[in-house]
């Protein structure tokens, strides 16, 4: 019956652990938003960059 209750705890503290990995993906997500929003802002520069290095000044 001992091993019963070792068994319990064992529940216990796996319950506290999905709690704490639900918390997980938001950070994820922003992190991943964050990143996708930077890498948005590098190729628009480069377009830009682009379009200025081929503009023709002389008009």
């Amino acid at each position: 019956m001992s091993n019963g209750k070792e068994d319990l705890e064992l529940e216990e503290d796996f319950v506290s652990e999905e709690t704490d990995s639900s918390e997980a993906p938001v950070e994820v997500a922003k992190t991943n938003l964050t990143k996708r929003r930077i890498i948005d802002n590098f190729l628009e520069e480069r377009r830009l960059h682009k379009q200025l290095a081929e503009y023709d000044f002389d008009l």
